[in-house]
């Protein structure tokens, strides 16, 4: 099954999560919340996780799974260092004086996956010369956003217990030391989180800048199943905050991916609208109409229904 771009919505159901914080207050750490518009313009705050984090979680995983198959990591990436190509320093200096932005960006696209699927923006002197070459992602992670009066946070209060310091409070006055006995309050939320990503796996390895392939099909098939591995594993485990003593219960994961043969993007509706499977189904026949057997469109009604559709899609994938 050749496959252009894929898109997924759903609902992800997650219980006592710590994912993502705005920083603190006092003693009181203050979990994400944000400003939306349901589908009748009623406006909610609700509790969120920011794609930014869901990109990190992702982005983890990738590196992680490209290691253990083999594909080819710039020294950022392989160590999961944000700065990615860089500070790849045999990279950088590899370049002969006035070598040209459509030349280096191939030699990104052949060195690392994790430079071709995330993007980066390079902003160092090369060949001589001061660069600000963009690689856009392939990978497209909107905010999860809790789904309104199904979505609750509360703040839990902690102690640090140190025995030795019970008598004498909390810790260092004058220093401000992280020691002694603290005590804190952190959030937990718990609710189901509209979740809506895309994935164009016909441009991996594509240079923006000659329009053309840097790296061949096979390694371009290579790299598009890695990149949909790790969305799975996104969501099986979302890494982030508090996960040493606040790790998410993830309850349920239901909706439906959309694939397309064509450039016809694969289309994507939140599920904060309650009809949303409908609607995209709608879409998918629309497309289908104005360009014949262009989009297939997937269902699953739990995370392990999720998995097994990946596999299915893996299974046949053509890039």
């Amino acid at each position: 099954m050749k496959i252009n771009s894929i898109s997924i919505s759903g609902l992800l159901t997650l219980n006592m999560h710590a994912l993502n914080n705005e920083g603190t207050e006092g003693n009181y750490l203050q979990t994400r919340m944000v400003e939306i518009v349901d589908g009748k313009g009623v406006a909610y705050s609700v509790n969120a996780i920011s794609g930014d984090m869901f990109k990190h979680i992702q982005a983890e995983h990738l590196n992680s799974l490209a290691k253990e198959e083999n594909i080819s990591l710039c020294d950022g990436c392989s160590i999961n260092n944000p700065n990615r190509i860089n500070i790849d320093n045999t990279f950088i200096s590899g370049f002969a004086d006035g070598a040209k932005d459509a030349e280096i960006l191939d030699k990104v696209l052949e060195r690392c996956i994790g430079d071709d699927a995330e993007g980066i923006l390079i902003t160092q002197e090369i060949g001589k010369k001061k660069r600000a070459i963009g690689r856009k992602s392939i990978v497209e992670f909107g905010w999860a956003i809790g789904e309104p009066e199904k979505t609750k946070t509360e703040s839990y209060f902690h102690v640090k217990f140190d025995q030795t310091e019970r008598a004498s409070g909390r810790g260092d006055e004058k220093t401000g030391a992280n020691i002694g006995q603290n005590i804190f309050h952190r959030p937990a939320s718990s609710g189901r989180y509209a979740i809506v990503l895309n994935i164009d796996l016909c441009r991996i390895g594509f240079n923006d800048i000659t329009r053309k392939h840097s790296i061949n099909a096979e390694e371009r098939k290579k790299r598009a199943k890695i990149v949909l591995k790790s969305i799975l594993a996104t969501f099986i485990k979302p890494e982030g905050a508090h996960r040493n003593t606040q790790n998410p219960h993830i309850v349920d994961f239901q909706g439906c991916i959309a694939a397309s043969s064509t450039m016809l993007p694969a289309p994507t509706v939140s599920a904060l609208n309650e009809d949303y499977l409908s609607t995209i189904g709608n879409i998918c026949s629309t497309l289908n109409e104005l360009s014949p057997n262009s989009i297939t469109k997937w269902e699953f009604k739990s995370l392990d229904g999720f998995a097994a559709t990946i596999k299915d899609i893996l299974e046949e994938l053509e890039i």
